[in-house]
């Protein structure tokens, strides 16, 4: 019988009006970060696919690899990447 676990997902930047600010989520055991990124880009809009491969994710604030197992009651953050800013003219 598959186990389900629970983890808090918080969005960041673009993928906040995508997603929302955090959301539960039920995986079963033995999911990975790729897995959970897979999940929520399955579920976006057109225009976000591209950054999917480039987010960084934190699991209770600390960054981790793709290949990342997730445990119950995780913290999972999604940072897209950041672009942007002013250039200092001289």
């Amino acid at each position: 019988m598959l186990e389900l676990m629970r983890v808090n997902v918080l969005c960041f930047g673009v993928l906040r009006e995508a997603i929302g600010v955090s959301e539960i989520v039920e995986v079963p055991d033995l999911t990975t970060v790729a897995d959970l990124l897979v999940y929520f880009q399955e579920r976006s809009r057109e225009d976000l696919q591209a950054i999917w491969s480039r987010i960084a994710v934190a699991v209770n604030r600390e960054y981790v690899p793709r290949e990342h197992v997730l445990l119950d009651d995780d913290e999972v953050a999604l940072l897209p990447p950041v672009s942007g800013g002013s250039q200092r003219l001289s």
